[in-house]
């Protein structure tokens, strides 16, 4: 019966996130409803939404896991975060809200691309819509892991039965209410998930002795545990391992699921302050996941492997909380999962559905047509990446990584040039898209060397360089397209 608070806990959570699906089920009566929500979200559900879906389960899965094996290094990583979560809210989230509304009132990254460039044969649309496919496979998998080491922790399920449990109800809401329901759900899974990354470190804390008892075990460490340049084992943090963790940053810039937020908030008057909220969010969560991971290490009665290292947090949650309040917590690592696995699968329905069913497939479709189209992708794309993620040897930081690199080296370079480079050309941006994406996955599995390299690194690079090589080589882009980046351009400054 001990687990009896923690059960009633995540139920009523559960049926709380399919009531929100139930509450905008009615209200999608367009594709632009269902997938953005028609551009009318706040400046707070902007913000968290935005981090709760980047953040996913790997900030109380992955990071504390890391952090609880490496010690300090894994500050190289949070750092990055926040660098590259400020510089995405600075300086593409208002472009690309106006860019994307005077670009033919795009609702999708590929229909942004497609319209920003003129793409009437459709190759840098499918283009898009198929590597969104294939990276947010990896990623939504990445979630699907996570809530089933959660189920399997928590109520000592089988992994494929918690597995599949975790995936019925994502699906189940998201296909249910589409991106308002997403995007809400998001805003109080992000307000769970900040305040149980500082309740559990602190609770940790305090059941060590305090700060300074902490501390004094901290220091008692191996020798590179406490150290930023030093690894655990005592060999030197080369600069390659810091470029490549702090590379995590550079991602941002092309993230669908983060993206889409900015192009459905309301005004991009309201970017501002939902930056501030963003950021105030990002900072301290980024913190509180590392001083799980660190304090777990010195915790007494914490003893964990390489491959449960990522259980940190569920189980120092086991150990140090009544049941009803642990119940609560846990629920905020489901909350980090599904704010993340189920934007993820709306922005892949989207690509599929606005991107290639109506563009190719059927062009005439109505609204009710597309949206059940859509409602179908959902659970088409969710099948197929449970099916990635049946290995119970995953690692959630490691899918995480591999798509977060796919999607940053694709569409980071894309996007940012897009908005603010004029020369730039279709051409140019099929060529980067082929470039960063392929350099990624070839990069991945090749071993050794300057090849430990984090892929985003090389990809990037690659991106930029064919971006502008192919650009420059074709012809200027056509006037209408230098209007419209003109006039998006001067309405962006205007706000500045």
């Amino acid at each position: 019966m001990e687990n009896l608070g923690v059960i009633i806990t995540f139920l009523v959570y559960l049926a709380f996130m399919l009531a929100v699906g139930a509450r905008f089920y009615q209200r999608d009566e367009s594709l632009s409803d269902y997938l953005i929500g028609d551009r009318k979200l706040n400046k707070w559900v902007a913000a968290l939404s935005a981090q709760a879906s980047d953040m996913s389960g790997w900030l109380l899965l992955g990071l504390p896991g890391y952090a609880y094996l490496q010690g300090l290094e894994a500050v190289w990583i949070a750092l990055g975060l926040a660098v590259g979560t400020y510089l995405n809210w600075k300086f593409v989230a208002r472009p690309l809200r106006i860019h994307t509304e005077i670009a033919g009132d795009a609702i999708t990254l590929p229909d942004f691309f497609a319209n920003r460039f003129n793409d009437h044969n459709r190759t840098l649309r499918v283009l898009s819509a198929v590597f969104i496919l294939v990276f947010f496979l990896i990623y939504t998998a990445s979630g699907f892991v996570a809530g089933a080491k959660l189920f399997e922790a928590v109520f000592g399920l089988p992994y494929h039965s918690a597995l599949l449990i975790g995936v019925f109800v994502i699906i189940a809401y998201t296909t249910l209410g589409g991106f308002m329901a997403v995007s809400w759900t998001d805003f109080f899974q992000g307000i769970i998930m900040f305040f149980a990354i500082i309740t559990v470190p602190l609770l940790a804390i305090h059941a060590t002795g305090g700060f300074a008892e902490t501390a004094v075990a901290l220091n008692a460490t191996e020798d590179g545990y406490l150290q930023l340049f030093t690894q655990v084992d005592g060999s030197p943090l080369t600069f390659l391992s810091i470029a490549s963790l702090l590379a995590w940053g550079i991602g941002y810039f092309g993230q669908p699921h983060i993206l889409t937020r900015f192009m459905a908030i309301r005004s991009a008057n309201e970017i501002k302050p939902a930056r501030r909220v963003a950021m105030v969010w990002v900072l301290i969560s980024l913190v509180g996941a590392v001083l799980v991971g660190l304090v777990g290490r010195v915790l007494p009665g914490v003893e964990l492997d390489n491959e449960n290292a990522e259980k940190i947090f569920i189980t120092l949650v086991g150990q140090l909380t009544h049941p009803i309040v642990g119940g609560a917590l846990l629920a905020a690592v489901l909350a980090a999962i599904m704010s993340t696995a189920d934007s993820q699968l709306l922005v892949t329905s989207s690509a599929l559905t606005e991107d290639l069913y109506r563009v190719i497939i059927r062009p005439a479709a109505s609204e009710k047509e597309l949206v059940w189209v859509s409602r179908g992708t959902v659970v088409g794309v969710a099948a197929v990446a449970c099916g990635i993620a049946l290995k119970p040897e995953s690692s959630v930081l490691g899918l995480v990584s591999h798509a977060w690199a796919g999607f940053g080296a694709t569409f980071g370079p894309l996007v940012l040039m897009a908005l603010y480079w004029k020369r730039m050309t279709r051409d140019g941006a099929i060529a980067g898209i082929i470039g960063g994406g392929l350099t990624v996955l070839v990069w991945k599995r090749l071993s050794g060397g300057i090849f430990d390299l984090y892929e985003i690194v090389p990809g990037f690079l690659a991106s930029v360089l064919l971006i502008v090589i192919v650009s420059l080589l074709g012809k200027k882009p056509d006037a209408d397209i230098e209007e419209r980046f003109a006039r998006a351009r001067s309405h962006a400054r205007t706000l500045n």
